[in-house]
């Protein structure tokens, strides 16, 4: 799919990560007044890597998130007035206000949930990939995940096991730079993360994170591949992230200058000079982002608070 040259969908794309930043920063500002409590972890900076990818993807297949995954449910298709609800811990959230920014899952649109552990949707993708292989069919699994869990125990079992067993998933690291406040620089000896594909007999790609279409195209190959029958992918997308680890972050790691360079790199503004959208259509779509978080706001505060005496319906002990 051509995502800028394509008037159609570079409106598709575009809007898309208008919402997304729109949705973030709506919540940064809600946190900052003391309307939303609990942690939060933000994707500003990184718009075009779900964004890209989910393009990639076809009604029925499936993804699995992070605990940074407001973006990937957005990009999935999710309902914007469901997640804030969500993350306001009112009833009408899509879990009721139990799970917060961490824990939405949306089975209607194939996500199968964000997760607070790091890498822990990897071996839910790859179960999920085994499931599509015993039940048939061409659905295929996207499992989303930071450089970080590049590391993590779960990340090599769950990679191994598609591995082996030609699952149809593809790997997609968004490598914002840090582990937390950790430097990929000293966290891996490999210049590129995607060079772990090798040690599994997959095929693994580096692309432009803050570019949609650099996204899109190297998932959507790996998707066909993995539709085929051929097997898993791994795809490095190398982005950044604007704003710190969490609400608790004071970003003593990185210097203002770094990110000032990275923010001249706004994978959105870049996709405004690159698409076949004229300069009043660009306002149309800015405009319609920001109209849909505010009603999705507006939908979410009138909803009523998660009832304390039911929190523990869906807890069961043997």
């Amino acid at each position: 799919m051509d995502l800028t040259g394509n008037t159609g969908a570079a409106r598709q794309a575009l809007l898309t990560m208008w919402t997304i930043r729109r949705f973030e920063e709506a919540v940064d500002d809600l946190f900052a007044r003391g309307l939303m409590h609990g942690t939060m972890h933000l994707s500003i900076g990184q718009e075009a890597v779900p964004v890209g990818a989910c393009l990639a993807l076809a009604d029925g297949d499936y993804i699995t998130s992070t605990h940074r995954g407001h973006g990937h449910c957005i990009a999935r298709g999710a309902r914007l007035d469901a997640m804030m609800a969500e993350l306001l811990a009112k009833e009408t959230g899509y879990c009721r206000g139990r799970g917060g920014s961490m824990h939405i899952a949306d089975v209607a649109t194939g996500n199968l949930g964000a997760n607070g552990i790091v890498a822990g949707g990897v071996p839910i993708a790859a179960g999920a990939g085994l499931a599509i292989r015993m039940r048939g069919g061409p659905r295929v699994v996207v499992s989303f995940f930071g450089d970080g869990a590049v590391n993590e125990g779960a990340w090599h079992e769950g990679v191994n096991l598609a591995a082996i067993w030609d699952l149809p998933v593809v790997f997609v690291c968004e490598n914002n730079h840090y582990g937390m406040s950790m430097p990929v620089a000293r966290a891996f000896r490999v210049e590129r993360l995607a060079e772990r594909a090798a040690a599994y007999g997959i095929p693994g790609e580096t692309v432009d994170g803050n570019d949609p279409q650099a996204v899109h195209d190297a998932v959507g190959k790996a998707v066909a591949r993995a539709r085929s029958g051929a097997g898993p992918s791994f795809v490095e997308a190398v982005t950044y992230r604007w704003k710190g680890h969490s609400k608790s972050d004071k970003n003593l790691y990185r210097t203002r200058e770094e990110i000032e360079r990275w923010r001249e790199r706004d994978p959105i503004a870049r996709f405004e000079t690159r698409c076949a959208l004229t300069e009043a259509e660009l306002a149309e779509v800015r405009d319609q982002a920001r109209d849909r978080v505010r009603e999705a706001i507006r939908i979410a505060n009138a909803a009523p608070d998660a009832a304390a005496d039911s929190l523990t319906d869906a807890v069961y002990a043997s």
